[in-house]
């Protein structure tokens, strides 16, 4: 597998995964440059680390997970404006 290199003028790419089915495919969100906005993926594991080398992926660490759920439970059952 080649690793082509990205230009630094491109947004980073994440992966956040949540959750794998029948212990063959790991399920997975997929953002590039905001981690807000993301698709939802699903791979084979191989695959999912062959995409994960060739893009550069960086894995969301605990803290940014937790952040990003708070942001998202504040959207949906609180009010937008709201900072607290």
């Amino acid at each position: 597998m080649q690793t082509a290199e990205i230009p630094p003028d491109e947004p980073a790419r994440y992966v956040r995964i949540t959750g794998t089915q029948r212990q063959r495919f790991v399920e997975f969100e997929f953002s590039l440059g905001d981690p807000e906005l993301a698709v939802e993926m699903i791979m084979p594991f191989d695959a999912f680390e062959e995409f994960c080398a060739r893009n550069q992926i960086r894995r969301l660490s605990p803290e940014q997970i937790a952040q990003l759920e708070y942001d998202r439970l504040k959207w949906r059952f609180g009010q937008p404006g709201i900072c607290e």
